[in-house]
């Protein structure tokens, strides 16, 4: 357990030393051996054994005598039981106590708590210990009960933020990890996922009692009995106050579940073979692949390699139609690490919900950031304020994301602790000396493998600004080192041989860290020590992810298409650029601002295209975006040629020869360069592409289905969750014909 030294000087009162409040007792007690610990309980046995074994320092059956004396009470009270403790408390609380709870319920105690506390409800956080036993009372309370698990906070919109930061505190105090999520999702998933499964397991076991052979039935059940209905040991008190609390939520997803036994039960009767095994496949399928997350988010040193995952598209097709592409990644990698180091609460909208951007919200979430969400794209950030993280208590996953590790290396290096970064596989590769060497520049100590590559290994040091130019334009470099910047003594100027990307002083400016730009020379200038304040962010769509659209409908006869709230960064609109000098029909509708970023509406028309010598100066405005736009040269009149794209070579794959590689299995002629291709337009045959885990080479070949004569076997497509969660629902919504097949199977997109 790791103690956090502002609860030191707390006075802590648990109200309730059942299970879960005497396992906070303890656990409070085994990590700060000198808090001033309170407990109050009704049952007067339970508190003689709690000042016996030294947990609690004053105890008292009534927490009127106690609560005036505490900086933070913990209602580990049952659920129906919280108005009447608040009510008895309310009238004696320290006006500035921090109050939380750990009931499996939050709109009852929620509305309980904003009748009874009224303005004190800022300073109220609902809680929730994804954590239990079959055993109850303090005599089978553990101090370790809380360790590696879920504990899910529920603080409504104007709380103190003070208050999310200590009850934070309070569960990573117990080795928890701290989710958050709104009051109401939370009790629809917890209905879905907890609550139902128990109300199913006490009627099973109610049905076979009421059997007249239940003795022969129980007498022969096997372990799968007996896991089934191990959830029917709780506490019935306990549970009768939780259905009776979330009824509403618990109520509408059993009608589904009994709409959906119904469903088998009409396929028992027609002993429709192929449903049953359909069903039963489809379910444990869901079921493994959860299995393997929890397992991957339980064990901190390992992440299982993820089943293979392909598609199979069919040839031809029509794009048509007007519909919102997933958040900016770029754009959420910064929202999530800017608004974790403000001063305020930061709310953004627009989210995207894919693997790579989660990773990092998890990585700041296990350095002490309190994030409610996301919720269809809702996601509201507590800062910690610049100097606010905490050390992690295992290694940062950044999965597939160079983005997330790079950025994270400039902000850990001059942290006060020792942090390390890993990713997978493909990340594993990729060069990281690039971001290494002008940080050690700065003071900064990385270690990396001896061909510069991740893990790293940082230990924060002190650091100081210097003046570096960048070798090759490159907006990771940039964001890492001016992130490094924000804590260096002095200034630190980094001037840039060509336009990139410029979220992060977009960013930087919103949240209101001042910086010098001049856009002549490509410099940015920035001095260390000032703060950034919360602000909102609204997440346009992502361009790269629209590309893949734009291409398609460029290429195919009859397409017409609407791309609705498209993020149109200068620096990041090549792929427009590129696409319009190619003959592309693209018009910008309805131009305005969202969050310091313009956007659009971009409509695309299908137009014939011509091939192009790529100007050098559009490469880093479009660098993602090459993979796709290789497939629009291979429907183009003519030869594309590209030079000066070596960057090319160190993407999630080398892209450069993947795409030749994909492009020469379906008949494109082409020829590779070090730094380039000349690409041939013609026919496309069908074929099979290794996408080499890349998720834009997987993309990029399935929109040339649109295009080619026969179908296309794309491997290795699991990583497009990365940067584009729903893409092949969403392409087959658009006029895509994709299948994905997983170790062999086929199903439908």
């Amino acid at each position: 357990m790791t103690g956090i030294s502002a609860l030191e000087h707390n006075t802590v009162l648990v109200i309730g030393l059942g299970l879960i409040g005497g396992s906070v007792a303890r656990g409070l007690r085994e990590a700060i051996p000198g808090l001033q610990l309170l407990a109050a309980d009704g049952d007067r046995q339970q508190l003689e054994q709690a000042v016996a074994q030294g947990v609690a320092n004053r105890v008292a059956e009534d927490p009127g005598e106690l609560v005036p004396l505490a900086d933070l009470v913990i209602l580990a009270v049952p659920t129906l039981s919280v108005p009447g403790v608040l009510e008895q408390i309310v009238s004696k609380l320290n006006p500035q106590a921090v109050i939380t709870d750990v009931a499996s319920v939050k709109g009852s105690v929620v509305e309980a708590a904003r009748e009874k506390l009224g303005a004190g409800m800022r300073r109220f956080v609902g809680g929730h210990p994804i954590a239990g036993s079959e055993k109850s009372g303090f005599g089978a309370s553990s101090s370790r009960l809380f360790e590696a698990r879920n504990v899910i906070l529920t603080p409504e919109t104007d709380v103190d933020q003070d208050a999310v930061l200590t009850v934070h505190q309070l569960w990573r105090t117990l080795g928890a990890r701290i989710l958050g999520m709104t009051v109401r999702r939370h009790d629809q998933v917890l209905a879905a996922t907890s609550h139902l499964p128990h109300l199913l397991s006490y009627a099973l076991v109610d049905v076979l009692v009421k059997n007249q052979q239940n003795e022969d039935i129980f007498r022969y059940a096997a372990g799968g009995f007996a896991d089934f209905s191990r959830l029917a040991s709780s506490d019935p008190t306990m549970w009768a106050d939780i259905f009776i609390a979330n009824a509403a939520a618990t109520t509408a997803v059993l009608e589904d579940y009994i709409e959906h036994l119904n469903y088998l039960r009409s396929a028992l009767e027609n002993k429709d073979y192929q449903l049953l095994r359909d069903t039963f496949a489809s379910a444990k399928t869901i079921r493994d692949r959860f299995v393997r997350k929890f397992n991957n988010t339980m064990n901190t040193d390992t992440h299982e390699t993820r089943k293979q995952l392909d598609y199979q598209v069919q040839p031809g097709g029509c794009v048509t139609g007007k519909f919102r592409v997933p958040g900016d990644k770029s754009i959420s990698h910064r929202a999530v690490i800017f608004g974790a180091l403000a001063d305020g609460v930061t709310r953004v909208t627009g989210f995207l919900e894919g693997e790579d951007a989660l990773n990092t919200l998890e990585a700041f979430r296990e350095m002490g950031v309190t994030a409610i969400g996301p919720e269809q794209g809702a996601l509201t950030l507590y800062g910690v304020g610049i100097q606010g993280l905490q050390a992690p208590r295992k290694p940062l996953y950044m999965g597939n994301s160079g983005t997330a590790m790079r950025l994270l290396a400039g902000l850990l290096a001059a942290q006060s602790f020792t942090s390390q970064l890993t990713g997978d596989e493909s990340l594993s590769k990729r060069p990281m000396k690039r971001i290494a060497d002008p940080l050690r520049l700065m003071g900064a100590r990385i270690d990396t493998t001896a061909g510069g590559t991740p893990p790293l290994i940082i230990e924060g040091s002190k650091l100081h600004g210097i003046d570096y130019e960048l070798p090759m334009a490159s907006a990771q470099v940039k964001s890492c080192l001016l992130l490094a910047a924000m804590y260096a003594d002095g200034e630190t100027a980094i001037r840039q041989p060509a336009v990139c990307r410029d979220h992060t002083e977009r960013m930087l400016r919103g949240f209101g860290y001042p910086l010098d730009e001049n856009t002549e020379n490509g410099e940015v200038r920035l001095v260390g020590g000032n703060r950034l304040r919360a602000t909102d962010i609204d997440i346009p769509g992502d361009i790269s992810s629209a590309a893949f659209f734009l291409v398609a409908a460029s290429i195919t006869p009859g397409s017409e298409l609407c791309l609705q709230h498209v993020g149109i960064n200068p620096t990041r609109t090549g792929i427009i650029d590129l696409l319009q000098l190619m003959g592309a029909s693209i018009e910008l509708r309805n131009i305005s601002e969202a969050g310091g970023e313009p956007v659009a509406d971009l409509v695309v028309r299908h137009a014939p295209l011509h091939g192009i010598d790529i100007p050098e100066t559009l490469i880093p405005l479009a660098i993602d975006e090459f993979p796709v736009l290789f497939v629009a040269a291979a429907c183009a009149e003519g030869i594309t040629r590209l030079r000066g794209a070596e960057e090319l070579r160190v993407k999630e794959s080398d892209r450069l020869q993947a795409m030749a590689d994909g492009l020469g299995s379906l008949g494109v002629e082409h020829r590779l360069y070090d730094d380039g291709i000349d690409i041939t337009g013609g026919a496309m045959s069908g074929g099979e592409i290794d996408s080499r885990g890349d998720h834009r080479i997987a993309m990029a070949f399935a929109v040339a289905a649109l295009r080619s004569e026969g179908p296309i076997r794309i491997r290795d497509c699991a990583n497009v969750a990365t940067s584009f969660p729903g893409f092949v629902p969403l392409a087959n919504q658009a006029g895509l014909q994709i299948q994905i097949r997983t170790d062999g199977e086929a199903g439908g997109g």
